[in-house]
């Protein structure tokens, strides 16, 4: 197991593959090269962390794909990713929750939509969507607003934990050798000879093969190799959440007839138990604008207004706000440049997530046609995610598990009912957490009603006292 945690490159190492971006894709990616034994591997991210970019401030919806454009990359590998991504949560312990999806009709002009929604769906691979009317969209949803016309029925539609699932990846990587460096950040790259020269910020690294995943930053990185094919611009997503007594007013995944800007602003239930409003779609310059405005919040009550109002006499817990890496394309900007031994993984949207575990078999199929010497796969040995979410016995809650370490049944954040036994494993995990951000997406301490208030000072003294340990 090899782990680089001051992000400093080894000296005199040559890797095989470097992957720059630890998010969701460039960690699914790392974890598919570890499978091919032989190959040494770098994963190198900017951020104190992994999934700390996009990864981290999503919808965390697993999609069933029926509204990509047919035929394009996006479709087939957000349909390969769902059943991937599908049956590796269920034997890693990442929650999901099968919910479903209604698209609902408000007008004449959105009932119309539906029926080239649903054509679009078959054109996909995707047969189980159906049209339904009004009374069975109340029957469905008996506290929707008034005015619904009818809704395009997707039951594929799922949610899922997006922490746990790049965190996952990582640790596989991470235990089957790769070298993760973060708090390295690419400040240039320089082909000499059979080798890719990376100045970053932590010094020089050697590598044969590269691959782009930086997310925000691929068209960066992409102009640092003399590409230019796409140019990301920022869609910033403000979501709003709401506290777990708001979560019997929802049972699907309520989404709007799309527009050009994306999926449009939808309720959904998330697997910790708490329901989401959101995102905008908000086109920017600045592609470290994540924090949240008066009038985007204003905008998300208005909508939420419409399509649940009972959601707005609930507390909300939390907002937050993130940058979609949104190009002039309509589709994933994935590419080879055989003769640098460089791929290009550029316009991942909100789709990456579910299409990760796809997007990496076909990068590392294309890494091959670069000519890097990859070995039988093997199966890497699964990880056991620490269950966050709701529907999943907690550990607070298992008395086998208490019964054989108390600090299971020693409860820290009362909100999230997050135990010092969870939070003593995250810190003492494959990939610890390099900040208190970090140390609540592992384990929910802090992300309750009251927002760390009263917990606050015990999860810092925890993670304080960890990290002492993990570097003393």
């Amino acid at each position: 197991m090899a782990l680089t945690r001051s992000g400093t490159p080894p000296p005199d190492v040559t890797y095989d593959v470097t992957v720059i971006g630890a998010g969701v894709v460039g960690s699914a990616v790392a974890r598919e090269l570890a499978r091919h034994p032989g190959l040494r591997i770098a994963l190198v991210e900017a951020s104190n962390d992994v999934g700390e970019g996009t990864s981290k401030a999503n919808t965390a919806i697993l999609h069933t794909g029926f509204d990509a454009v047919p035929g394009s990359l996006e479709s087939r590998l957000v349909r390969e990713g769902q059943r991937l991504l599908s049956a590796y949560a269920t034997e890693s312990g990442i929650p999901v929750e099968p919910v479903g999806a209604l698209l609902v009709a408000w007008d004449a002009d959105q009932l119309a939509e539906l029926s080239g929604l649903l054509a679009k769906a078959e054109r996909n691979g995707y047969d189980a969507a159906r049209i339904i009317g009004p009374a069975e969209v109340r029957a469905r949803e008996p506290h929707l607003g008034p005015g619904a016309l009818g809704a395009l029925d997707v039951p594929g539609e799922s949610i899922i934990c997006p922490w746990s699932t790049t965190l996952a990846y990582a640790t596989q990587a991470v235990r089957a050798g790769a070298d993760l460096l973060l708090n390295c950040r690419v400040h240039g790259v320089d082909p000499a000879g059979d080798t890719h020269l990376l100045t970053t910020s932590r010094g020089t690294l050697r590598t044969r093969h590269l691959v782009n995943a930086a997310g925000l930053h691929a068209d960066t990185v992409d102009r640092l190799l003399g590409h230019d094919d796409f140019t990301v611009t920022p869609r910033r997503g403000q979501l709003l959440v709401f506290d777990k007594f708001a979560r019997d007013l929802v049972r699907h995944i309520l989404l709007p007839v799309p527009t050009a800007l994306g999926k449009g602003v939808l309720v959904a239930p998330t697997v910790y138990g708490n329901v989401l409003l959101g995102p905008t779609a908000e086109e920017l310059d600045d592609k470290a604008a994540t924090g949240s405005t008066a009038d985007g919040i204003a905008a998300l009550r208005e909508k939420g207004l419409r399509i649940l109002p009972e959601l707005l006499d609930e507390e909300v817990t939390a907002v937050y706000a993130g940058l979609r890496a949104a190009t002039e394309h309509d589709d994933y900007r994935i590419s080879a440049h055989k003769e640098q031994r460089y791929v290009t993984v550029g316009g991942i949207r909100s789709t990456g997530l579910t299409a990760s575990l796809a997007i990496a078999a076909h990068v590392t199929e294309l890494l091959a046609a670069t000519g890097l010497d990859l070995a039988t796969a093997r199966d890497l040995p699964p990880v056991r995610m620490p269950n966050l979410g709701e529907a999943f016995p907690r550990p607070y809650l298992r008395a086998d598990l208490i019964a054989a370490d108390p600090a299971y049944g020693d409860v820290v954040c009362h909100c999230e009912r997050v135990t010092r036994g969870e939070i003593r494993d995250a810190l003492r995990a494959t990939v610890p957490p390099g900040s208190l951000d970090g140390l609540r997406r592992r384990t929910r301490a802090g992300s309750g009603r009251c927002q760390g208030f009263y917990c606050g000072a015990e999860v810092r003294e925890l993670y304080e006292r960890g990290a002492e340990l993990d570097t003393g």
